[in-house]
């Protein structure tokens, strides 16, 4: 069964087997630490890609969370201040996690356990709130999630 696809503004990847949803306003991080995830998962030897920037189609098939890419912005990600890159990337792939960038200055120092996000109409993700400025964002991911390697 498939479901009317949602427009969000987010950022997918997937690393590995493991689909990554990154969520927030404009400005917040969240191609930054989606790029990073990315950078990161080569020297660990994990298979990574680019599902869409700015744009991604969320929707349900079979009971999993599918991430689209719109066929204008296939393999294009925005690094702010560097400009439009293109990067290795994959036309769809099941989304597993939900990852909202934070302000360190203003967020709760222990969020909510098993917290989740809505998505869009009926779609909910279990959700990781990750700091804007982490370091190494994919290592505190894998902390936090099963990243399958499948």
């Amino acid at each position: 069964m498939s479901g009317k696809a949602t427009n969000v503004h987010g950022t997918a990847i997937v690393v590995g087997r493991t689909g990554l949803l990154f969520l927030g306003p404009s400005g917040s991080g969240k191609s930054s630490l989606a790029f990073a995830c990315l950078a990161a998962a080569k020297p660990l030897g994990l298979s990574a890609a680019l599902v869409a920037d700015d744009q991604v189609f969320i929707m349900q098939r079979d009971g999993a969370i599918i991430a689209e890419c719109p066929p204008s912005i296939a393999g294009l990600m925005e690094i702010r201040y560097t400009g439009i890159v293109r990067l290795p990337h994959v036309s769809e792939a099941e989304m597993h996690y939900a990852i909202r960038p934070v302000d360190p200055a203003t967020a709760e120092r222990l969020p909510p356990e098993n917290e989740t996000t809505d998505i869009a109409q009926s779609i909910r993700l279990p959700l990781i709130r990750l700091s804007a400025t982490s370091a190494n964002p994919l290592a505190v991911i894998m902390a936090k999630t099963i990243i399958s390697l499948g």
